[in-house]
């Protein structure tokens, strides 16, 4: 039985619970471990609240919630060319190097985990699909992702050590409009910062295991830095790292 096609609700669980957890990461989300419980089901119902403009939300997947999440993922696609690594030599999302590495003198955390991960977690994917929703809906144009992937490749051409960007984050930003300057950029992220904490579930910083993370305004004051960097390391398994839409949109 594919995806959408079986009634969900509290106290199941399985592979298709997962793929609901994930679908629904930037509604204020939970851990993606296939149990239906009320951290799914707080997902499920800010879903059809917000989205779905339900008075009464349920926190039942039917055919109508399953119909919306399609109409969802149509709506607010990703372009992958614009995430893809810009190194030139990978194919876009590194090569699969320095598995159960870490880098030299540091902690074995995953903040200086060295591993190019196989493609974009799809929590974040979803979550910026959530944030392009919130931004909207709060006024403002939609957010374009500004740096996707970044393999070890591009961090040698660019001088850097960080590996965030190897599958587990995103950065995003707004165009700015005519006669804007950089302090409106500044307080248009903030303030966009301030939604996705209170509207997705997001953290300012990297104190909380398990819930997805927010660089603070001094490092990135003029775009949103967006990651999954603080999960459990069986919340970071291979098969959450996709290449396409055709992953994104389908199914573990």
């Amino acid at each position: 039985m594919k995806f959408g096609e079986k009634t969900l609700q509290r106290g199941d669980n399985g592979a298709d619970v997962e793929e609901l957890q994930l679908r629904l990461a930037g509604f204020r989300g939970t851990i993606w471990d296939g149990d239906f419980g009320p951290g799914t089901e707080l997902q499920v119902m800010t879903f059809q609240k917000d989205y779905m403009n339900m008075e009464t939300p349920t926190g039942i997947v039917n055919g109508d919630t399953f119909a919306a999440l399609d109409q969802f993922t149509q709506k607010f696609s990703i372009n992958f060319e614009a995430i893809k690594c810009p190194c030139g030599v990978c194919d876009g999302f590194g090569q699969n190097r320095f598995k159960n590495k870490y880098q030299a003198g540091k902690s074995d955390i995953e903040a200086f985990y060295r591993y190019e991960y196989p493609g974009i977690h799809k929590a974040i994917l979803n979550s910026f699909r959530a944030a392009q929703f919130y931004a909207n809906q709060a006024g403002y144009d939609i957010p374009y992702p500004t740096s996707g992937y970044r393999c070890w490749v591009n961090n040698e051409q660019k001088n850097r050590q960080s590996t965030n960007h190897m599958g587990k984050a995103l950065d995003i930003d707004f165009p700015l409009k005519p006669n804007e300057d950089k302090q409106d950029d500044c307080n248009r992220c903030n303030a966009v910062r301030g939604l996705l904490v209170e509207k997705c579930g997001f953290q300012i910083g990297w104190s909380a295991g398990n819930m997805k993370a927010l660089e603070p305004a001094d490092i990135a004051p003029t775009w949103i830095h967006m990651d999954v960097r603080c999960y459990s390391r069986k919340y970071l398994d291979d098969k959450y790292f996709i290449k396409n839409i055709q992953e994104l949109n389908g199914h573990l």
